[in-house]
């Protein structure tokens, strides 16, 4: 195809992600305060009987519910944005590229769910617990919504993204950029550097580190494991295809 026809095709998909996401947000939005009221429990429930969250600008307490119920929308809508990424890009692939490319698209989307969750269940109520607590005694803690909403997004997207882990090691062995040996003889490395890695991206304190830092590790090992089965499966296709 011409450059024109790929950018036009490009153009539609783009289309179709935008259309799903707006259809989504608009059936959501009249329930904006409703979300944002259950995405706010578990920092409501661990708050003083005589504190609450507060809305230090005028427009945040409309901004706030909007802007979290398009991202919901973008979440929901996140197994056909992959699809419509996946429609444009598989025409380009080999049939035995098609083969590992679906799952590996299909298992990156529940990976990414498994670390939103995994954030919002084990995760989010520990961490605003230690900070709630450690607060000095003659102060009240009262937390803008909006200031509320970027921390929450932000370690959503971090355990989102964290929990790719196995599907990056993945495809760094498939492409040959690094070897299932070499990334074995470098794990104390590894493990090091998740652990300064989790450092750096999660809030202050140690406990979320921790609970940042050992799913990075396991996660990895996964990556391993996955990556020796799909070598030793690749290398039994070619001399397959030699014998032949």
């Amino acid at each position: 195809m011409p450059l024109t026809e790929h950018l036009i095709e490009l153009r539609r998909h783009f289309i179709h992600i935008l259309v799903s996401v707006l259809v989504i947000f608009l059936a959501l939005v009249g329930f904006a305060r409703d979300i944002y009221d259950i995405f706010s429990t578990p920092l409501v429930s661990l708050l003083p009987t005589n504190s609450n969250m507060i809305a230090t600008d005028i427009t945040s307490p409309f901004l706030a519910p909007i802007k979290l119920t398009l991202y919901v929308a973008m979440f929901i809508a996140m197994p056909y944005i992959l699809y419509q990424i996946w429609s444009f890009v598989a025409p380009a692939l080999y049939k035995h590229e098609k083969r590992i490319a679906l799952p590996i698209l299909l298992s990156s989307i529940g990976l990414f769910y498994a670390g939103i969750a995994f954030a919002y269940y084990v995760v989010l109520n520990r961490v605003l617990a230690f900070f709630i607590k450690f607060s000095p005694d003659n102060v009240l803690p009262m937390t803008d919504i909006d200031s509320y909403l970027n921390f929450v997004l932000k370690l959503f997207l971090v355990f989102g993204a964290t929990f790719e882990i196995p599907i990056l090691t993945l495809l760094l062995v498939l492409a040959g950029v690094v070897s299932v040996a070499s990334l074995e003889d470098k794990r104390r490395y590894i493990i090091v550097a998740c652990f300064g890695i989790s450092a750096i991206v999660t809030p202050p304190d140690g406990f979320s580190m921790i609970l940042l830092a050992i799913p990075m590790c396991l996660l990895f090992e996964l990556g391993l494991i996955l990556a020796k089965f799909l070598v030793k499966e690749k290398k039994e296709i070619t001399s397959d295809n030699q014998t032949a």
